[in-house]
């Protein structure tokens, strides 16, 4: 049970609690609720409870309280902790074995209420999830969808990434309300270990699920590789609008003319900044490359164990991106993409033709950039990335930081974020030569080639309310951005639920959003596994910089001529 489903155990016993209170007599035992339920909540939201404000939440007489919280003390249930600084006052948190014992109330709260409304056979009470999504409203699933899946019988199966967007998407399905799926049928698996179990399912006789989530920039492999099917035919049938996606959005889903997936959701990589400290500092918000550094020096304090700037920086995946963004916003595309008025595209380009540009004066200012932005992150920062450069920022650990949308999300909504509405949202800073185009990522919802054609049709079902207009409105308004849907982004309910809509709107409007800085060609993972290794080399100082492009080149070359795409696919 987590944090979330505690928060909802108590409104929920609240709610039962004050008709009795209302309609028959106060309980005696109030008071006692009142105080362990004020502390429960309060410790989960990382709020210090002070003696006298915990009195009056007991609802009683000031003497009396004293006594009931002092005995409470001398009973381990609740704990003294002293203030810093002199250590004569302190506040006042559940014991241990307070919050144990809270959530096996919890935990049977909840066994109750999932065999009163009804669990399938072979559930366990603990794969269903209490009360919707986090922090919000329930979403409805269509009746077609639960009457199919109740004729059929089938339970389907999602393979996601393991992100707060799909944890709340799996809540969703389990919610006791919509009684579709349990937690059983959902693996979220990390990005890495995600590519490699589509890739193993896709070799397997019959899939073991009937929805994959796809890293946008996976879409040609598992195309051209077979591992997923087109879904052309079903887009129209299930009712999916592709002309309210946004084009570049919907464009990720398709390989060679046909569609091969659904966009779930789309992701911005951004700079955050934090907006209280710039504005007592004086500074403005940095623009460029070196004024990122000199941004970063101005709040430097490793001693404090307060740093400059926290970005993605460990081995393979983590810093082959974040090398692919720095290049970018230096105006330059990892291959020879065509050049348009806007950026650049694979459309009208020969494949086989296809070059390693990165041996260049960008490639060179990039890597300059990332050891530069060493002198102002975590002395670890190499070893690290995605959630754990989050939790530094979210801390209030790090002035700047390099972050997607759908992660930085927990800014705003996280129980122990301590950067709530403190954080400015600003378009990539620009290299030398280049623009702040922010580069898009996100998932694709696929359907395996191998899933058995009696599955198919319930599958594209499924993908169609998960990427329905009601289902992205509720997860928008519950703090997950950004729907890639325009009729979402320009609902003002949903826009006004977050910064990050706004800000993404924002630069969608002045068509600073873009794809072409990870092109999602076939050979496109063995590219990044290449630059996973180089690039942390040439950062870390293993390597010369140019001797690291010029590794990169030469075997990047041979990966796009060697081999036709169809066969890269199938050998990376």
């Amino acid at each position: 049970m987590n944090e979330y489903e505690m928060l909802r155990v108590i409104d929920f016993v609240e709610k039962t609690r004050q008709p009795f209170r209302d309609m028959v007599t106060p309980s005696d035992d109030d008071s006692i609720w009142r105080v362990v339920t004020y502390l429960i909540r309060s410790h989960i939201l990382s709020q210090n409870v002070s003696i006298s404000v915990l009195g009056q939440e007991s609802g009683l007489p000031y003497a009396t309280s004293m006594r009931l919280i002092n005995r409470m003390i001398d009973s381990g249930h609740i704990e003294r902790v002293a203030k810093a600084g002199t250590g004569k006052s302190f506040y006042l948190q559940p014991s241990r074995q307070l919050l144990l014992s809270f959530e096996t109330y919890a935990r049977q709260t909840k066994s109750l209420l999932a065999q009163t409304l009804g669990l399938r056979a072979g559930e366990e009470e603990d794969e269903y999830y209490f009360g919707g999504t986090p922090i919000g409203s329930q979403i409805i699933p269509p009746m077609r969808l639960v009457q199919k899946r109740a004729e059929s019988q089938i339970e389907l199966r999602f393979l996601l990434n393991d992100d707060n967007y799909f944890s709340a998407m799996r809540n969703m399905w389990a919610d006791f309300r919509n009684n579709l799926a349990s937690r059983k049928n959902f693996d979220l698996l990390p990005l890495p270990e995600l590519y490699r179990r589509v890739r193993e399912n896709g070799g397997e006789a019959t899939s073991h699920y009937d929805v994959v989530a796809i890293n946008m920039p996976w879409l040609g492999e598992f195309a051209e590789s077979g591992t997923i099917r087109p879904i052309d035919s079903y887009i129209q049938k299930t009712g999916i609008n592709p002309l309210d996606f946004h084009p570049t959005i919907w464009s990720t889903a398709t390989w060679e003319g046909s569609d091969y997936g659904v966009p779930g959701y789309c992701t911005v990589e951004f700079l955050g900044a934090r907006k209280d400290l710039f504005a007592d500092a004086g500074l403005h918000f940095p623009k460029t490359f070196d004024e990122v550094i000199s941004s970063g020096r101005r709040f430097h304090s490793p001693a404090d164990g307060v740093y400059g700037a926290v970005w993605d920086g460990a081995r393979g995946m983590p810093i082959a991106s974040s090398f692919l963004f720095f290049l970018g916003a230096c105006g330059q595309p990892p291959i020879s993409m065509r050049k348009t008025r806007t950026g650049f595209t694979l459309d009208g380009t020969n494949l086989e033709q296809l070059s390693c540009t990165i041996l260049s004066d960008a490639g060179l200012a990039t890597l300059d950039y990332m050891r530069r932005l060493l002198e102002i992150s975590p002395p670890n920062i190499l070893d690290m990335a995605w959630d754990r450069t989050l939790e530094i920022f979210l801390k209030g650990k790090a002035s700047l930081g390099y972050f997607w949308t759908m992660r930085a999300a927990r800014f705003e909504y996280d129980v122990q974020s301590v950067v709530k509405r403190r954080v400015e949202y600003l378009p990539q800073p620009s290299g030398p030569g280049g623009t702040r185009v922010s580069p898009i990522g996100g998932f694709l919802f696929c359907i395996p080639s191998n899933l058995p054609e009696e599955r198919v049709e319930l599958a594209a079902d499924a993908i169609a309310w998960m990427t329905s207009r009601e289902a992205m409105k509720a997860h928008v308004k519950n703090g997950f951005p950004v729907a890639p849907r325009f009729s979402v982004s320009a609902d003002p309910e949903a826009a006004a639920s977050s910064p990050i809509v706004r800000f993404v709107d924002q630069l969608a409007k002045k068509n600073l959003l873009h794809t072409w800085q990870r092109p999602n060609i076939p050979q496109y993972s063995a590219i990044e596994t290449i630059l996973g290794s180089e690039v942390h080399d040439a950062v870390s100082g293993l390597k010369p910089p140019r001797e690291a492009l010029e590794s990169i080149v030469r075997t990047v070359e041979r990966l796009l001529k060697s081999t036709t795409s169809k066969e890269m696919a199938q050998q990376a």
